[in-house]
């Protein structure tokens, strides 16, 4: 196996560098037949991020957000998502960050969380990566009503449900989102709401 990088850049620009930064890279790539091939690619890099899927063993419910996303609104589909809590990281570091926004989005004060994914969403064109966590909570858990911060746009509705509920969204269609689904089937197949109250 080669130590030699597999690329070798040759130009990149930015085409836009608003909320997020577009760049247009021109590289060379070596491929395995030895070759080396020019490419083009584009990523889009809005920063990483984290999300998180709260759960209660001992109701069988989780915390879920719906709301309105312009990009999946001109992909043809105008109804808000369900999804899990998320947010870029910014400054924070994973566990900061899906703490401060598992309060400001769903209303609750988070005790111990568990990393279970660090997953490329869109690896063929945005650099995002997220860390997805899972953590118990219970109704003593709520602090506030949730719903976001009306400053930034976020009009976020909570949804608590049933962990057999939300699989069956999935079933029919109501639930898209990536990061949801995966987060949702851990949890049926790691058996969390078998994790009853005194762990």
């Amino acid at each position: 196996m080669s130590s030699e990088p597999p690329i070798r850049v040759l130009s990149v620009e930015v085409l836009s560098d608003d909320w997020a930064v577009l760049k247009k890279t021109t590289f060379d790539y070596h491929r395995r037949d030895g070759a080396w091939e020019t490419q083009v690619r584009q990523t889009y890099d809005r920063g990483n991020g984290a999300g998180i899927l709260p759960y209660d063993p001992d109701r069988g419910t989780v915390l879920l957000v719906r709301q309105f996303r312009y990009p999946a609104f001109v992909n043809g589909h105008p109804a808000p998502l369900i999804e899990v809590c998320a947010g870029k990281l910014d400054a924070y570091d994973p566990e900061t960050c899906i703490r401060h926004e598992t309060e400001e989005e769903l209303g609750y004060r988070m005790g111990p969380v568990e990393p279970v994914f660090n997953a490329f969403m869109s690896p063929g064109s945005v650099t995002e990566r997220l860390v997805l966590y899972v953590a118990r909570y219970n109704p003593n858990d709520r602090v506030s009503a949730g719903g976001g911060r009306e400053d930034e746009g976020e009009d976020i509705e909570v949804i608590e449900t049933t962990l057999d509920e939300a699989l069956a969204m999935i079933a029919r269609g109501d639930i898209i989102d990536a990061k949801t689904i995966m987060l949702l089937q851990h949890a049926k197949l790691a058996g969390l709401m078998d994790r009853k109250a005194a762990s």
